[in-house]
């Protein structure tokens, strides 16, 4: 591994190009998926515009076929957390984290009077509804469930699916008219991989790197959330194909092409205006993102601090504000400061490409940086 040493905004626009934003991205949403590893997707919507982001050619149609065709699926691999990942991914990311996962939830289990035996009778419940192809939408496993003699009123009801997820009994896949459908992890994923532990660990600080690179052995165990140690394994495997930089005494690993494909870019590029969804892996994707948002910001991005973030205004790398549909044929963003003439260009051509997406013509407008998101 070599290394160089690198400024916060070299390694913003560095990002940028790993996260397949500025650079010759994927042309399907599976890829985009592969590329990333992971990508936070509790809000359903936005991790579609997130995937789309990544493919500039495609449709929220696109996002959908894929999720269809069982390419790409949701669950909780990573933090507890719903991602999406590639169908043939989650098996063996869940496999990697779930004893932690499952430790984690220990207490609040507990606390809601959830055991081993309900979570069995539980998965007894979800083969005899699912097995053979079934699907069915959290309601339906819901009622299930209570008819089964099983109570899921307060929180008990999502903690059961998550647990089921968690252990890789089912899989979010199927779209229905009311929202994303579950199926049995093992008929839904034709192909999964199937991985030993170091190496696992080693794919894991691979892809997460060279997809979210340059980023930092912490980054990577609060992604993953696994200890230390676990990911310095996993750099030790996969170190032949990872590249070091430095910045303020702090090691970041990527991949070794990666400072290749930002100077073939030139300065046009990464100073452009970038659109992101809320919970966007550009800035959720590292513990410290220190490189990408002034720590002044960080309250209007995540608005008290209870874990819900804005959609991104990005510019040159950095984010520059938020922003919302305010009606179906605008997008107002709320920048943190002044912009100025071209700052402000570069915004109102910033919605082409997710009105592209979204199907629609969209307007982008300024509000005055005063304006509360």
């Amino acid at each position: 591994m070599s290394s160089t040493r690198a400024t916060a905004s070299h390694i913003a626009h560095l990002r940028l190009v790993a996260q397949s934003l500025v650079h010759s991205a994927p042309s399907h949403p599976r890829d985009a998926a592969r590329n990333m590893l992971a990508m936070q997707a509790q809000d359903f919507a936005a991790v579609q515009m997130a995937v789309g982001a990544r493919v500039p050619a495609s449709t929220a149609h696109d996002v959908r076929a894929a999720f269809e065709a069982g390419e790409i699926v949701r669950s909780w691999p990573l933090r507890g957390t719903l991602h999406l990942t590639t169908a043939e991914d989650l098996p063996w990311l869940l496999a990697l984290t779930r004893q932690r996962l499952v430790a984690s939830a220990a207490t609040r289990h507990a606390g809601l009077g959830l055991d081993d035996s309900t979570f069995e009778h539980a998965r007894e419940v979800v083969h005899g509804k699912l097995t053979g192809g079934h699907t069915a939408t959290r309601k339906a496993l819901l009622d299930a469930f209570e008819e089964a003699g099983i109570d899921t009123s307060g929180q008990r009801g999502y903690h059961i699916l998550w647990y089921l997820g968690v252990a890789g009994t089912l899989c979010l896949g199927p779209l229905e008219k009311s929202g994303q459908a579950f199926a049995l992890l093992d008929e839904w994923i034709r192909d999964p991989r199937c991985l030993e532990r170091d190496e696992a660990l080693g794919e894991l600080a691979r892809r997460y790197f060279v997809g979210h690179g340059p980023a930092t052995e912490r980054d990577l165990a609060w992604w993953a959330k696994l200890p230390l140690k676990d990911v310095r394994t996993g750099v030790a495997v996969a170190r032949s194909d990872l590249t070091t930089l430095e910045s303020e005494d702090t090691t970041f690993y990527l991949a070794p092409d990666l400072e290749d494909h930002l100077g073939a870019l030139g300065r046009s590029a990464p100073s452009g205006a970038l659109l992101l969804p809320a919970f966007d892996e550009y800035l959720l994707g590292y513990t410290n993102r220190d490189a990408v948002l002034a720590a002044e910001h960080s309250s209007r991005v995540a608005p008290g601090g209870n874990g819900v973030f804005q959609p991104l205004f990005v510019i040159n790398g950095r984010v520059e504000g938020t922003w919302r549909r305010t009606n179906p044929g605008t997008v107002t963003v709320f920048p943190f400061g002044l912009v100025s003439a071209s700052t402000a260009t570069k915004a109102r051509r910033s919605g082409g490409q997710l009105g592209h997406f979204l199907g629609s013509n969209l307007k982008v407008e300024l509000a005055d940086p005063t304006a509360a998101t």
